[in-house]
């Protein structure tokens, strides 16, 4: 069973960088696409980044676009997310989740991401 386990989170001020890790039990992308996808008290989960299991097509939402970078390093079996220009509405706990083909990653459909990691704190504030 695949398990996934999310680190990097902390508090920065805006303007600031983090960069999260989302470290898999097994190899990623032959069978799974990685999505990050955080969430804040009172709202919806919401998708991020992912990067799909095939090409390792990577995808972005425009509130994020040219400021976050999704990555992976096979052989470590993690993915990343390097967040820099952090602002206060990046704040939320960020998780990452897998989903199994042939599913579109950046639909961001919850029901589709078969593991979850438990979620990393992510704070913006000065």
């Amino acid at each position: 069973q695949l398990q996934l386990v999310e680190s990097g989170g902390g508090l920065v001020q805006p303007g600031g960088s983090l960069r999260l890790s989302c470290a898999a039990s097994q190899y990623l992308l032959d069978y799974y696409s990685i999505g990050w996808f955080r969430q804040v008290p009172g709202k919806e989960r919401e998708g991020v980044s992912c990067i799909s299991n095939s090409i390792h097509n990577t995808y972005y939402v425009d509130s994020v676009k040219g400021r976050f970078t999704i990555s992976i390093d096979s052989a470590k079996n993690t993915v990343y997310l390097q967040m820099n220009s952090l602002k206060p509405e990046d704040t939320a706990v960020y998780y990452c989740a897998a989903a199994a083909a042939p599913y579109y990653c950046a639909n961001y459909v919850t029901s589709n991401y078969d593991y979850w990691g438990q979620g990393t704190q992510v704070t913006v504030s000065s």
